[in-house]
């Protein structure tokens, strides 16, 4: 699907993006280091690509002596160690002097500095989006080409980058490596921790103008507005049902591939969504996160813990369309809907007669 709008750097920084940027750009210098070595010279047979990628490689393999004390990671070269240990540490030496923002490499602050001068000297010859930087414009072409080179040994789950791969691992692992300074909670994703965090500073800059409902994302935003346009860009490649968000067209889809990647790691159950993954482990694991206001009871799910306070509140959402008596929760309505049947049965038994 063609997009116009220009590809755009995130408005922050994501640490493993940054990780993939640092060891891309140390690997590619590596490689060219390892080509100018074997230049051909008279009378020599020039040696292939991949015979030069292998030398690399056995090259880069020997020279990992620096680890990191945090991680422990091995780096390559001091440089290198030090440019990863900003990860760590958080500090971001280079400063944009158009918006202020601050960059962990020269190499990230020169790519953002593109937003400003709207230079975006890559495009994709699919469809025309312009890519700010060539590693961007590679990831891009396999949204066209559908390659999604890295795969996990849990699950089978394919992906397209290196960094979507690592952050879907810590489903299986649990690892949740990013915490809020304010309440502590921990995440497995930084972008996740990063909207948590405005919970707490409170800001909802992005505003609907249809419902003035704020959001503390513009992609929160327009993911909403679509629910007043009716827009349902993402359509099914096995039927003709559309969505309005991709996930949820993903989701659809292994109704009809049958597909269920996510696997208990208690009693290798699979499930076709994350979430139904995750209240099904709190089986095994007795974890009850939903606590009743009213009663000290709690649940393992939200929608328990929503049926169970209709008991506090004596909500009553479910009418019988027949004699529009309430009840609070939809077994029972079942129940007495069969009521009706036998009435209705009876009634015609009596006419016939």
């Amino acid at each position: 699907m063609s997009d116009p709008e220009p590809c755009r750097m995130k408005h922050t920084e994501d640490p493993e993006e940054q990780r993939d940027l640092m060891e891309e750009s140390e690997e590619s210098e590596e490689l060219s280091e390892v080509e100018e070595e074997h230049l051909v010279k008279p009378g020599e047979k020039p040696l292939s690509r991949s015979k030069t990628k292998q030398t690399f490689l056995k090259k880069r393999r020997a020279k990992k002596s620096f680890t990191c004390t945090q991680c422990g990671k091995s780096i390559t070269t001091k440089q290198s160690l030090e440019l990863h240990m900003r990860i760590h540490t958080g500090e971001k030496p280079f400063t944009c002097d158009q918006c202020g923002k601050s960059f962990t490499t020269k190499q990230s602050l020169e790519i953002h500095m593109r937003i400003h001068t709207g230079d975006n000297p890559f495009s994709c010859d699919q469809c025309g989006k312009s890519i700010t930087t060539k590693q961007g414009l590679s990831h891009h072409m396999r949204i066209h080409t559908g390659e999604k080179p890295f795969s996990c040994g849990q699950c089978g789950n394919k992906f397209r980058h290196a960094s979507a791969l690592k952050t879907h691992r810590r489903i299986h692992t649990k690892e949740k490596p990013y915490s809020c300074s304010v309440c502590g909670k921990s995440f497995s994703r930084w972008d996740t921790l990063h909207k948590h965090e405005k919970t707490h500073t409170g800001v909802r800059e992005y505003m609907c103008f249809e419902c003035e409902k704020t959001f503390t994302a513009a992609n929160s935003l327009k993911l909403h507005q679509r629910i007043h346009t009716g827009e349902k860009p993402y359509k099914c490649s096995h039927c003709d049902k559309r969505f309005s968000q991709p996930g949820h067209m993903r989701s659809h889809e292994r109704i009809h591939t049958g597909e269920k990647p996510f696997r208990c790691s208690h009693c290798d159950k699979r499930f076709s969504l994350s979430a139904n993954l995750k209240t099904h482990e709190r089986i095994h694991t007795g974890e009850k996160p939903y606590k009743c206001s009213h009663c000290d009871k709690r649940f393992s799910d939200s929608s328990s813990l929503k049926t169970h306070e209709r008991i506090h509140s004596r909500e009553k959402p479910h009418t019988c369309d027949q004699c529009g008596k309430s009840f609070a929760f939809k077994s029972d309505l079942k129940r007495h809907l069969k009521i009706h049947a036998v009435e209705k049965s009876h009634q015609h038994n009596l006419r016939s007669r």
